[in-house]
């Protein structure tokens, strides 16, 4: 026994208002359409659809990915799919929990709306080393270390010196590095010599060269190009031997030691 359309929405749970746009998108077409009047009315052998639809919006799923989901009939794929979701979540529940963060000091006025680059292209830059540093990490950890790098980088290119922005390469460099992401290790790496060798407000240390070469030759090592990551170790090496501070040097000729060519 069919149904007109606002029976079938108390039914399942959706609005009259979400049954006529998904009608419109193809998504779940009513059993039958007056052609007269143009009422709809539904079966209720669609109630099992029209409840998985609710269920799955209720989650945040994008509508063309619910249309994916019930079009298919293979296990695997409609897997994927919710993975797929899934990991968005998690990416956007690091987001919310950063803006939580931010929030509370505003609300208790310790501290003012008006954005501090340095403060946060400071903190992101050690909490991304922190992340570096751990033995293992989540999926969800991966993803936070990558989107913090990439955000302190940004906020020191609103205020940071040239150094600053060279050493914000490096770091986007050995993030993308231990991940494995080695196009992205390289070019950012590239970048951040590019930027130390032009040294345009004079603003680098004589370390900063030894760290764009280590960059380099460590993304490449990784990359499996060993020639090249072997050229760019032994510019660093010599890059290194020029640096006056003891204990910067050795904190170098530490890394170096690291690339195992």
């Amino acid at each position: 026994m069919q149904m007109q359309i606002g029976r079938f929405a108390h039914l399942t749970g959706l609005t009259v208002k979400a049954l006529r746009h998904y009608d419109d998108i193809g998504l779940l077409r009513p059993a039958a359409v007056d052609p007269d009047t143009g009422y709809r009315t539904y079966g209720p052998e669609q109630a099992e659809r029209a409840e998985t639809i609710r269920l799955l919006r209720q989650l945040e799923v994008p509508l063309d990915e619910i249309a994916a989901l019930l079009a298919s009939d293979d296990p695997d794929a409609q897997k994927q799919v919710l993975v797929g979701h899934q990991r968005r979540t998690a990416i956007r529940r690091v987001e919310l929990r950063w803006i939580l963060q931010r929030l509370q000091p505003l609300i208790d006025e310790k501290e003012s709306p008006m954005i501090d680059h340095r403060t946060l292209g400071v903190d992101l830059f050690n909490r991304t080393w922190t992340l570096m540093e751990q033995g293992s990490r989540t999926p969800e950890e991966d993803d936070e270390m990558i989107h913090m790098t990439h955000a302190s980088a940004y906020h020191w290119q609103q205020v940071g010196t040239r150094a600053n922005r060279a050493r914000s390469e490096w770091q986007c460099a050995r993030v993308h590095t231990i991940l494995g992401q080695t196009d992205q290790a390289i070019f950012h790496a590239r970048r951040c010599l590019e930027i130390v060798e032009a040294n345009e407000d004079g603003s680098m240390e004589d370390w900063d060269l030894a760290g764009a070469y280590e960059a380099l030759a460590r993304a490449h090592f990784v990359a499996g190009d060993l020639d090249a990551a072997r050229d760019w170790a032994e510019r660093g090496r010599s890059a290194t031997a020029a640096i006056a501070d003891d204990e910067e040097r050795k904190v170098f000729e530490a890394d170096f030691a690291t690339i195992d060519i």
